[in-house]
């Protein structure tokens, strides 16, 4: 009976030690949770911030370093389209086998340095048009080159004085057909038949890169006709005496130009000359150059160009011309 009740005894003890200690354990483990969802508690540790000691350089004089500045801007561009067509001898609706090409280069430089400005523009056009039974006729053929030097005034005004040169490549003639229903060409222009340069001081007003107008008080242009035989075919000879080749004017210029991307993609470029002669102030002479330009890809643009004219020299009445061109266009830089 003793025995039973010592290992009851010991029984009971047992128990209450095992259930103490799984108590136990279950406050250690939640501790640990606890200490695990606690932030990293910071460094106590103390910091030394780094002390800095700043030196100073002495940097070499701007000479020795070879520095160099461009004030020179260059744009280039080179044009060519070309235009063919043929027809079958039996072709019905009608038609003419013809080709027709035309090239066009452009060049224009700017120097920009302080005050000092120097521009110097050329323009190069060439174009032919073949039809079958037909003698070939000239689409575009001018050459021009336009020079400027200008000293800055005030913001927008500069005093400047310009060099201009214009003239053709090749001959122009005029077209008629005889009793035999043959055609007849007859000769109106050429090379140096007319050419003009023209030399002009004044003041330039330029409120924007896109847009000028100059106001030329000072303007001489000087007329060549190098054939001092056209004149049988061209009665006018361009203001030249019959028998001469040069004709000298004093006169008062206006030049205004702009050149800008009215739209994505599209330019307008556009140039007015007014010339009025000291001795004929009540024959101006007057020109417009308007070119609108369409870029469809790097490569091909669609241009359309009209030129408006009047020169008593040349013609009693408004002169007019007007040509659109789909062509190859390569621009440089790109």
């Amino acid at each position: 009976m003793l025995i039973r009740c010592l290992i009851l005894l010991f029984f009971i003890i047992y128990q209450c030690h095992e259930a103490s200690g799984q108590e136990s354990k279950n406050q250690s483990d939640t501790t640990i949770l606890k200490d695990l969802k606690e932030y990293p508690r910071r460094n106590t540790l103390p910091v030394r911030r780094p002390v800095i000691f700043p030196e100073i350089v002495k940097l070499p004089e701007p000479d020795s370093l070879k520095l160099s500045i461009n004030y020179w801007r260059t744009w280039t561009s080179l044009g060519l389209n070309v235009n063919q067509a043929s027809f079958s001898e039996n072709w019905g609706g009608g038609g003419v086998n013809s080709l027709a090409f035309g090239g066009q280069y452009s060049y224009k430089t700017d120097y920009t340095k302080g005050d000092k400005n120097f521009v110097s523009e050329v323009l190069l056009q060439y174009g032919k048009l073949k039809n079958k039974d037909q003698l070939s006729r000239k689409t575009a053929d001018r050459i021009f080159w336009d020079n400027k030097v200008a000293l800055k005034l005030s913001k927008n005004w500069y005093f400047f004085g310009s060099l201009n040169f214009e003239s053709q490549f090749d001959r122009g003639f005029s077209f008629t057909k005889n009793a035999q229903g043959n055609e007849i060409r007859t000769l109106l222009s050429r090379f140096m038949a007319p050419g003009y340069l023209t030399e002009s001081i004044g003041f330039e007003y330029k409120p924007v890169k896109y847009f000028f107008i100059r106001i030329g008080t000072g303007t001489a242009r000087q007329t060549f006709v190098i054939d001092t035989n056209l004149y049988r075919t061209n009665p006018k000879n361009f203001g030249v005496k019959p028998g001469k080749n040069f004709r000298n004017e004093l006169a008062f210029q206006v030049v205004a130009a702009i050149d800008k991307d009215i739209a994505e993609n599209l330019n307008l470029k556009s140039r007015y000359t007014m010339f009025a002669n000291y001795e004929k102030l009540k024959s101006i002479d007057n020109r417009l150059d308007v070119t609108l330009t369409a870029r469809v890809n790097r490569m091909i643009n669609v241009s359309l160009a009209g030129i408006v004219l009047y020169d008593d020299d040349t013609a009693d009445e408004i002169q007019a011309s007007q040509a659109l061109s789909l062509g190859l266009v390569y621009k440089f830089p790109r």
